[in-house]
């Protein structure tokens, strides 16, 4: 019988998982992965980890599943985005550590660019028009463009040939195919701010701006289709890379919603908001982003999207910093014990600045509200209160922006929540959807996998539309849910009145 492995190369832990053909799990393997912090707003990974745990949770997960490793179909990637590595094509040594997306050092970079033209154009405008994104430290482009000024000989060797630029999906494909394939997939493509996601190719323009020799870059794929071969040492057999997609577009897929209009969100590290537009290239006046969902036989699907850099990441601070809490059930319990009522505590987990609509990398947190009567429970509330209340702003700047949003199927590593699904739905006022399996972006990798192995004929082929899910409704009082969002809004602006 054959299966579809899934490699999700995630901020906080690398997993792998085997799924058999009508998109049951076979069996999960998972390792976690540190950041590193070596100043203010700096955020890295070390790119041997990033490989490491990798390939010990493909190599666990087909052990787990007692499976012959010549009966793996394909396997399919999925990664955290905007993280950018540069290696050298010899040896496949990076030439400094990842720089991860939540990364701010370039904010300076990004403030100086605000005043910069691109052929007469204002620069961001011409960025918006080209690639759909803002101007902010978030994305590869100033990235890249730091360690080509910051690390003694990238620039010289980047223009003699010597070096690969690439999101954390091209090197492992690289790895996995011993330096073969030197290639990403048009999702994870289009959030390097490089790509013209008009025209589906590199912009030169952009590369000179950037002074990014155009040899480093990786060649664009479809999401779905061959990417290179997994050379047999890594897993026992030659497996074909058929499917890729950054892990956001990936859980757009595993979601299901493969059509115009449907909306998701993903809580994991960081939460990020999601609605499919189609072949509809929506150019957002709320700041939100455009974005490739993804390209399939030569056809782009756009997407609207906003992010939030600070999620689940909160709740690991909460734990690894302050010693709060044990586990982050331990939230769930909190607020049950509050009853979802945080005493006035409004938190802006702005631990690397604010993402979308605001786009403001040098603010940090705030946590307003507190009195002599707030204790560990309320402050707890406050924190995974907070995460809902920044998707509530998202989804009101995608109404803004002309999207329908009437309901939101959610997924990631904090949905197992019930109290933060119910506090969503009723915050945001429309029902929300929970899948049984809440790890869609997995799932989202091996769909395009099969459909790039020709195992389906398209990706709702592939949707195993049949699994269950839970629905939460609305139950807020109207003028409760009013006070609650006003309150947030005072503590964001609050937040930006220090900047």
């Amino acid at each position: 019988m054959p299966y579809i492995m899934s490699l999700d190369q995630g901020t906080s832990s690398s997993r792998a998982v085997i799924y058999s053909l009508d998109g049951q799990v076979i069996a999960v393997a998972q390792h976690m992965l540190d950041l590193l912090h070596p100043a203010d707003g700096w955020v890295e990974q070390d790119p041997e980890a990033i490989w490491q745990t990798t390939l010990k949770a493909g190599r666990e997960v087909i052990g787990q599943a007692a499976i012959d490793p010549a009966d793996i179909a394909c396997i399919g990637i999925t990664n955290q985005r905007e993280t950018s590595l540069m290696w050298d094509r010899e040896s496949s040594a990076c030439v400094y550590n990842a720089i991860v997306w939540q990364d701010r050092r370039t904010a300076g970079l990004c403030a100086d660019m605000r005043a910069d033209s691109l052929n007469g154009q204002p620069l961001e405008a011409a960025l918006v028009e080209r690639t759909g994104l803002v101007i902010d430290p978030y994305f590869s482009s100033t990235k890249v463009a730091w360690m080509a000024q910051n690390i003694e000989g990238v620039q010289e060797a980047a223009r003699r040939g010597d070096l690969a630029f690439g999101t954390v999906d091209s090197f492992l494909i690289w790895r996995l195919t011993l330096g073969c394939s030197h290639v990403t997939d048009a999702t994870n493509a289009s959030r390097t701010q490089l790509f013209d996601i008009r025209q589906q190719r590199w912009s030169e323009e952009l590369l000179a701006y950037f002074d990014i020799p155009i040899n480093v870059l990786p060649r664009v794929c479809d999401s779905a289709g061959v990417f290179g071969v997994a050379d047999s040492r890594w897993f026992g057999a030659e497996i074909p890379i058929t499917g890729v997609a950054g892990d956001q577009q990936a859980a757009l897929i595993g979601q299901g919603c493969l059509a115009s209009g449907l909306t998701k969100s993903t809580y994991g590290t960081g939460c990020f908001v999601m609605a499919n537009t189609g072949q509809n290239m929506i150019l957002s006046s709320e700041k939100l982003l455009t974005t490739v969902a993804f390209r399939i036989g030569g056809r782009t699907t756009y997407a609207l999207e906003g992010s939030i850099f600070t999620a689940g990441v909160a709740i690991k601070w909460l734990r690894d910093q302050l010693g709060l809490i044990e586990t982050p059930a331990d939230t769930q319990a909190a607020f049950d014990r509050t009853n979802g009522d945080a005493q006035g505590v409004f938190v802006v987990p702005a631990f690397t600045g604010l993402g979308a609509p605001h786009w403001q990398p040098d603010v940090r947190g705030l946590i307003t509200g507190l009195s002599l009567s707030t204790n560990r429970d309320h402050l707890l509330t406050a924190f995974l209160q907070s995460v809902v209340f920044q998707t509530q702003a998202l989804l009101a700047a995608m109404v803004k922006d002309g999207a329908v949003i009437d309901r939101l199927r959610i997924d990631g590593g904090m949905v197992i929540n019930e109290a933060l699904c119910q506090f969503l739905a009723d915050i945001i006022d429309v029902p929300v959807e929970r899948p049984a399996n809440i790890e869609s972006t997995s799932l989202g990798a091996a769909m395009l996998a099969g459909v790039g192995h020709s195992i389906y004929p398209d990706l709702l082929s592939a949707w195993p539309s049949d699994q269950g899910h839970q629905e939460f409704s609305p139950q807020l009082e109207a003028h409760r849910r009013d006070d609650l969002v006003g309150g947030y809004q005072q503590a964001v602006a609050q937040v930006l009145a220090n900047i």
